[in-house]
């Protein structure tokens, strides 16, 4: 089926734009995009809630948290907004990496910079005191230039560009390769008698590959991470050769604790998949050895990526997709879709876009994209493209269907506004309502909503205030140190100033107690086999839990169900 490009794409510049999900500390965690007046941005990378790329000119721009001072501005203050790193402004900056809370930096000059936590040696420079500022590590000084850079929890890796591979930082599990050492506060070279052209580090074990293809893994075993056989004696702490992959070997992307190899004509996955992180559908929530990701047969993936417990794939025609963990938003599936996907969905945002790469952390994901060529044919998209998360689909519907009662819109509205404040009601009112039979009759716009469907929604029609759209604005590389955002806010709206009434309405909401919201309940769900009917009952919680998420599967043609996550 063809899919045209929506016009809101013109508003990106054809050098391209950085979108923004989940807790990435941009713009109060909101889905964004922002892109350089006189620069663009060439390769970008993310942390666990910090983000870094490098510009076509050779600059480093840095933001999210800072706790361990792995932004390297010399601070641990949190930076909300790009920040040019001007203590490497002599030299032209090439790659980035960013670690859970430390960042590697290579430069044209072939110079390694380290900044953030080193509590394991993972900064290189032989102590274990964190940086502030970025440090240069001397080891790599009389070395042959980088070609890659990879960090992990708390492991970094340099791949020069004649094969060889350095890693240093926690080998608690053997996850840099060292076999009886426990960490490694400077380089040591990982050796397996042959050029290695690709490396990535997860949270506690790593992967690379040889220049002919081969998959080599090492580090912690758990869930079949590592993708080697559970019954037989394997030494994990030096690289191991996965077998079961057919054709050459691309690229490798670790997780937390699953990862995702490219070869020539298929895309694999292994480890752990509870969130969905595997793409291997809801029935396998592990897979010990690689196992082909059906759902991308035939896409023709350039680019993979792996967070904490997502993972991203860049199809050679610029399409997008994201499946796993959808807390926070980050798999870019839409405003209000926080939910887990276990099979590739197509990012259909990005449609009107030609995504050049992605970048998974583990709160947060990074696209950089630049508009489709005008009068460019329209993008095909196939039949299995189509996302049926019909939860999803319909609170869509709702938000757009002027139909629907004000007060489900403004219940949805107050949702949006307080999605990131991560609180949850100690106790609900007596709220019940049932759900219509599932069917194709649940994506009918039409469908009636009224107070037997939903009682006790109530909310003060008074207190209603429409939210405002934050004005583009643009990074300027002449300014100093916060840097001035070219932001097009596409799916949050904003408010600069809040009226007196907006703030009485928000602090109403800050103890949440008895609410209307459904979409910030947790709730037992029952389904009726009579007449396939669903009933949602408020849970009274004991304790507070991050996020409640429905999961709105498919059994057969005729069954659905729902799965009720909690996290802590």
């Amino acid at each position: 089926m063809a899919a045209e490009p929506e016009p809101e794409g013109e508003e990106v510049p054809d050098s391209g734009a950085i979108f923004t999900f989940g807790k990435s500390k941009f713009s109060d965690n909101v889905p964004s995009k922002f892109w350089l007046k006189n620069d663009k941005a060439i390769s970008i990378s993310c942390g666990d809630e910090h983000t870094a790329f490098v510009t076509e000119n050779g600059k480093l721009y840095i933001f999210g948290s800072n706790n361990w001072g792995q932004l390297g501005l010399g601070t641990k203050n949190t930076v909300n907004k790009p920040t040019c790193v001007k203590a490497l402004k002599s030299e032209k900056v090439k790659l980035t990496a960013c670690g859970r809370n430390h960042t590697l930096v290579s430069t044209e000059q072939g110079n390694v910079y380290a900044a953030g936590d080193n509590s394991e040696g993972q900064l290189g420079l032989g102590d274990t005191e964190a940086r502030t500022v970025f440090q240069r590590v001397e080891f790599f000084t009389n070395h042959k230039k980088i070609k890659l850079l990879a960090a992990g929890s708390n492991i970094s890796a340099a791949l020069t560009e004649n094969g060889k591979l350095f890693m240093w930082g926690d080998n608690s599990e053997g996850q840099i390769g060292l076999d009886t050492k426990n960490n490694a506060s400077v380089p040591h070279q990982v050796d397996v008698g042959k050029p290695i052209s690709w490396v990535s580090c997860g949270y506690y074990h790593s992967a690379f590959v040889t220049d002919d293809g081969q998959l080599y893994t090492f580090g912690e075993s758990d869930n079949g991470k590592l993708g080697l056989p559970l019954d037989q004696p394997i030494n994990h702490r030096i690289p191991q050769l996965v077998t079961g992959i057919s054709g050459k070997i691309i690229q490798v992307s670790c997780g937390g604790d699953h990862t995702v190899v490219l070869a020539e004509e298929e895309v694999y996955a292994f480890g752990f998949g509870q969130f969905g992180q595997l793409g291997h559908g809801t029935f396998i929530f592990e897979s010990s050895l690689p196992k082909v990701v059906e759902q991308l047969k035939k896409k023709n993936v350039r680019f993979i990526s792996c967070g904490e417990n997502h993972t991203a794939a860049v199809t050679s025609n610029g399409l997008l997709y994201t499946f796993g963990d959808g807390r926070h938003g980050k798999l870019g599936l839409g405003e209000e879709n926080f939910t887990n996907q276990f099979k590739p969905t197509l990012c259909s945002r990005f449609l009107k876009f030609m995504v050049q790469s992605v970048a998974c952390g583990g709160c947060h994901m990074l696209v950089l994209a630049t508009p489709r060529p005008k009068g460019s044919e329209n993008v095909m998209i196939q039949d299995d493209d189509i996302n049926d998360n019909y939860l999803t689909d319909f609170y869509s519907m709702t938000l757009g269907n002027s139909s629907m009662p004000s007060t489900l819109h403004r219940a949805l509205s107050a949702r949006v506004r307080r999605r990131e404040r991560e609180l949850s009601p100690d106790k609900f009112g007596q709220l019940v309502y049932t759900l219509p039979p599932i069917g194709a009759g649940l994506l009918n716009s039409s469908l009636p909503i009224s107070g037997q469907t939903i009682p006790g929604m109530k909310v003060a029609e008074e207190n209603f205030i429409a939210s405002k759209p934050v004005n583009d604005a643009q990074i300027d590389e002449e300014e100093s140190s916060s840097a001035n955002i070219v932001s097009g806010i596409e799916e949050i709206k904003s408010v600069e100033k809040c009226s007196a009434d907006e703030q009485s309405e928000d602090e109403n909401e800050k103890g949440l107690g008895d609410t209307s919201d459904l979409l910030n309940m947790t709730h037992t769900v029952m389904v009726n086999p009579h007449d396939q009917t669903l009933t949602l009952s408020p849970l009274h919680k004991e304790r507070n839990i991050e996020k409640s998420i429905f999961v709105l599967s498919q059994i057969s043609a005729e069954k659905y169900f729902f799965v009720l996550t909690e996290y802590d």
